[in-house]
């Protein structure tokens, strides 16, 4: 098995693993956090097939945005109840799962990266790398999908600032 395909193999079961721990998870905070592993291995996926902007925006808008909001929804509810022992006991898997990743992604660092063969791939460099590419096809073809999205963002922003807020 080629090392590509392991890493997949490896990325795609915790990513799978960690997504049925979101849905099984009775505390919030143990949900967000398994939410987020679970948007870290699919960037880690997009690594691996050469989409290293996918990746970035994966990280920055999924993993971060969505944690920020969840955090928000942490905030407004109550979690007294369910702190003890559990929480230990996820916050140590939860510790062993990211050294492991860690570790992953140190080796492979250190190894030089890994060789795919993904099927037939355009060489982007000569055409301004794949941030062009895809800034292109952003402005051009899916411009009215990229407004609209922006709209909504911005309608979702002003009504969790209207739902975060005191009333006086």
């Amino acid at each position: 098995m080629a090392p590509a395909a392991a890493v997949f193999y490896i990325l795609a079961s915790v990513a799978l693993l960690s997504a049925v721990m979101v849905i099984w998870s009775r505390n919030v905070v143990h949900s967000a956090i398994y939410l987020v592993l679970t948007f870290l291995c699919v960037a880690g996926v997009y690594v691996l097939l050469r989409a290293e902007f996918v990746a970035a925006v994966q990280v920055l808008v999924y993993a971060g945005g969505i944690l920020v909001l969840f955090l928000f929804v942490i905030m407004l509810v109550n979690l007294a109840a369910g702190t003890g022992r559990r929480v230990r006991v996820h916050a140590t898997v939860s510790a062993v799962v990211g050294c492991a990743a860690t570790a992953l992604l140190l080796y492979v660092s250190a190894s030089g990266g890994l060789e795919t063969s993904f099927g037939a791939r355009t060489d982007l460099s000569a055409q301004g790398g794949n941030l062009q590419a895809v800034g292109w096809a952003l402005y051009t073809q899916y411009l009215l999908p990229f407004e609209i999205a922006s709209v909504l963002l911005l309608v979702a922003m002003i009504g969790a600032i209207v739902l975060a807020r005191q009333k006086y």
